[in-house]
């Protein structure tokens, strides 16, 4: 199954993203072929501001479990995050 984290950084947490972004990236990058999609949000200047990220999972739990290893998750960063089952309806991207 398929789950979606939906996540809002904290005001001001631009520097702590960049900061934090090659370790984020280490741990997409370890979850292999159960990894989807990931990407940030962008405020007007073009700076992530939050995250979207698609992942395949047994169960929910599976799937905070995952997220929660997210160092943007652990160091605090996000303000606001959803965590839902997501279902793939139409990919243009093949």
């Amino acid at each position: 199954m398929l789950f979606a984290l939906v996540a809002l950084d904290r005001p001001d947490a631009v520097g702590e993203r960049l900061r934090l972004r090659p370790e984020h990236l280490k741990h997409l990058d370890g979850l292999g072929d159960r990894l989807l999609l990931a990407g940030p949000f962008l405020n007007e200047r073009g700076e992530g501001v939050g995250s979207i990220v698609v992942i395949e999972a047994e169960t929910l739990g599976d799937a905070r479990a995952a997220f929660n290893r997210d160092p943007y998750v652990a160091a605090g960063l996000f303000d606001t995050v959803m965590i839902k089952p997501w279902k793939m309806t139409i990919d243009k991207t093949k």
